[in-house]
């Protein structure tokens, strides 16, 4: 494994899938790996209704460093009915779960119809105004019509965030533009597709940028040595970090500390020092 993160300060990944069945021989060493990494905090991607429930289970066992959220992605859309919302709304107004999502449009290879995509969308957007809960949106060659669905809802939101942005510039500026929050992931470490986003980094406000690893995908392909297996994991978070501080020509402390500032205020999560000090 690469070396870990000895800075002393506390990261934040704010999506992993880590109810995916390819963690389940060793999820416990992950959840240790990452805390030894200085990866604190996890939000545990839901992206169906049983996924959302896995989530939030596996949250709800860890405490301390893992959060969730709720919601049917995109792939998912054409099993949207009336007991899904249902379901849905249920899990959002559990303690351990912080967001609403995965959700949003893509139309890149539209397992699920555009129809149906727009119509859970606009549901779980609903869902999110009614708990004024944020939104972990997913959008793939579906930047326009997102936007048209997304912007009506935002003055009930709290605060939406696209999980891992690709977008080019002119996208990143509309959704900075809308007051949207941007996930960065490994991307940032592929010659081959990522080398557009080294220079829109620097567009970002510090205080509208988050860190995600989007394990087990995502894996950076500059890591150095990579796992046999190919799996990413929240461990590597700091390899992001360090790419991502690069870009934006900021020191990496600088740029761990303002990410999970922003991270921990975007889903609302109360650290032990907030306790104490509340207390």
């Amino acid at each position: 494994m690469e070396e870990t993160y000895s800075a002393g300060l506390e990261l934040v990944d704010i999506g992993a899938n880590l109810t995916n069945r390819c963690f389940e021989p060793d999820r416990e060493q992950i959840l240790q790996r990452a805390r030894e990494a200085g990866v604190s905090r996890i939000i545990v991607t839901g992206t169906s209704v049983n996924e959302s429930e896995a989530a939030s289970d596996l949250a709800r066992n860890h405490p301390r460093c893992l959060s969730s959220t709720a919601g049917v992605h995109p792939h998912d859309a054409s099993g949207w009915n009336e007991t899904t919302a249902h379901r849905v709304r249920s899990l959002a107004t559990r303690p351990e779960v912080v967001a609403v999502g995965e959700t949003g449009l893509d139309f890149n290879r539209n397992y699920s119809p555009p129809a149906a995509q727009e119509a859970a969308f606009r549901a779980q957007l609903t869902i999110a105004a009614e708990l004024h809960m944020p939104v972990f949106v997913h959008e793939r060659d579906a930047h326009s019509r997102l936007v048209q669905i997304l912007a009506p809802f935002l003055p009930s939101l709290p605060g939406a965030v696209i999980h891992c942005f690709t977008g080019d510039e002119r996208e990143l500026d509309r959704y900075l533009e809308l007051g949207l929050f941007v996930g960065i992931t490994g991307w940032i470490c592929d010659e081959r597709r990522g080398q557009h986003l080294k220079q829109l980094l620097k567009r970002i406000p510090d205080d509208r940028l988050m860190l995600e690893t989007d394990a087990p995908y995502l894996l950076p392909r500059d890591l150095v040595p990579k796992p046999r297996s190919r799996r990413n994991e929240p461990a590597y978070l700091p390899h992001v970090l360090r790419a991502v501080a690069m870009c934006r020509e900021h020191p990496v402390e600088a740029v761990a500390r303002a990410t999970t500032e922003t991270a921990l205020k975007f889903f609302q999560i109360e650290t032990p020092r907030d306790a104490r000090q509340r207390g």
